[in-house]
C-alpha cells in the first residue's frame, strides 16, 4: 500500500494500518443498516502522492492498490481501482455501519470492481468508519474509549481527494454512493458538496431521521456496532444533527442527479437461508429493509414537495437488507453514475 512521499524515480517506502469494517445482527426496531461477512486479498504497494499542483505518480491504468491517506483521524487505509484509461473521474464507494478496518465490504461482499473495470473511472473506497455515518463528530466517543474524533466527512471532502489529485484524480468529477449508515451520508456530501460531486447514489439508508423514535434508534444501533455514542455525533436536535438528516438538506440537492432505491424487505431471489442462524438473519433483514423502505418514501415525497426531480427510484417488489441486493442495485445505478460524470 503507498504510503510515505511519492518516488517518482521508483523508490519506495513501506506501511500498513487498517480501520475497521463490517456484519450484522440488528433488531428491526433499531432499524436500517448492513451486514456484510468475509474478506478479500490483495498485495500492497508503497508511496504518497507529491504535491497536488500535478499528476506525480501513477499505477499502470486499470490497476488495483491499497493507500494510506494522512488525515487528522491518523493514516486511513483507501482502496483503489485506477481507471481503466488513466482517466481522471472517480467514484466514491461507502462502507456499512459494520465497516472493517481491513476491507471496504464493496471490495468482497459485491462484483463492484468488475462492474467498473472497464470503464474510464477510479474507484474508491476508503476503509473503516463504523458507525460513523461518514460525519465530523463533536466529540470521541466516550462509551468504547475512542482515541480520536471522526473527521469523515473532512477526510472525504478535503484530505482524500487534495491527496488523490497527486495521482491525477479530479477534485471536481466524482459521484459517491452509499447503502444502509452510508446512503444517506452520500446524499449529504453531495449536497454541501456540490463542486466535487456530480451524481450520489443511496440504497437502503434512513433517509428520515427526525422521524419518532429515530434518534433512539440510531443510539441503539451504534451501540451494538462498537459501542458508540450517539451523542459524541452531535447533540440531539442540535444544528449538527439537523444538518445530517436528508430531510433537512434536500433543497441542497436541487439539480443534482441521484440514484435512490430501497426494497420491500420480502425475501427475493438471494435470500435462501438453510439453516435456523440464517432464517433469523433474513427475518432481520426483512424488518430493516422494510423500515429503509419507508423512509426512502418519505424522502422522495419531501424531493417531489421541493419540485426536484433530478433523482432515479427503483422500488424493487423484493429484497432484503443484505449485500447482493445492493450490488444489483450499482448495477442499475451504474449507467447514471457513468453519464453524470461524462
Amino acid at each position: 500500500m503507498r504510503f510515505g512521499r511519492s518516488a517518482v524515480s521508483g523508490a519506495a517506502q513501506s506501511g500498513r494500518s487498517a480501520r475497521r469494517g463490517w456484519s450484522a445482527r440488528l433488531s428491526a426496531a433499531a432499524a436500517i443498516l448492513a451486514i456484510p461477512t468475509a474478506a478479500a486479498v490483495a498485495i500492497p504497494t508503497v508511496a504518497q502522492a507529491a504535491p497536488v499542483f500535478g499528476p506525480v505518480h501513477r499505477t499502470p491504468a486499470g490497476g488495483y492498490e491499497e493507500l494510506m491517506v494522512p488525515s487528522s483521524m491518523g493514516p486511513v487505509k483507501v482502496q483503489v481501482q485506477w481507471a481503466s484509461n488513466g482517466g481522471d473521474r472517480a467514484l466514491y464507494l461507502l462502507d456499512g455501519l459494520r465497516a472493517r478496518d481491513d476491507r471496504n465490504a464493496w471490495s468482497f461482499e459485491t462484483n463492484a470492481m468488475q462492474q467498473f473495470a472497464n470503464d474510464n473511472i477510479t474507484v474508491v473506497m476508503p476503509v473503516g468508519g463504523q458507525s460513523s455515518w461518514y460525519a465530523d463528530w463533536t466529540s470521541a466517543s466516550n462509551t468504547n474509549g475512542q482515541k480520536y474524533t471522526y473527521k469523515w466527512e473532512t477526510f472525504l471532502t478535503k484530505e482524500l481527494p487534495d491527496f488523490l489529485a497527486g495521482y491525477g484524480v479530479s477534485r471536481t468529477k466524482n459521484a459517491v454512493a452509499g447503502l444502509s449508515m452510508s446512503g444517506p451520508a452520500a446524499l449529504r456530501l453531495a449536497a454541501y458538496n456540490r463542486g466535487m460531486f456530480k451524481h450520489a447514489s443511496s440504497f437502503s439508508g434512513p433517509l428520515n431521521w427526525n422521524a419518532p423514535g429515530m434518534r433512539e434508534a440510531i443510539r441503539v444501533m451504534m451501540l451494538d456496532a462498537g459501542r458508540f455514542n450517539v451523542d459524541s455525533l452531535a447533540a440531539p436536535w442540535s444544528p449538527a444533527w439537523l444538518r445530517m438528516d436528508p430531510a433537512v438538506f434536500a433543497p441542497q440537492l436541487k439539480g443534482l442527479p441521484m440514484y435512490i432505491s430501497a426494497a420491500s424487505g420480502l425475501p427475493g431471489q438471494h435470500d435462501n437461508p438453510n439453516s435456523a442462524a440464517a432464517v433469523f438473519n433474513t427475518s432481520t433483514a426483512m424488518g430493516i429493509e422494510a423500515l429503509s423502505m419507508v423512509t426512502t418514501r418519505l424522502f422522495q415525497q419531501r424531493l417531489n414537495s421541493l419540485g426536484i426531480t433530478s433523482a432515479v427510484y427503483d422500488f424493487p417488489a423484493n429484497g432484503t437488507h443484505t449485500w447482493k441486493y445492493w450490488e444489483d442495485e450499482l448495477w442499475k445505478a451504474r449507467p447514471h453514475i457513468l453519464a453524470a460524470l461524462g
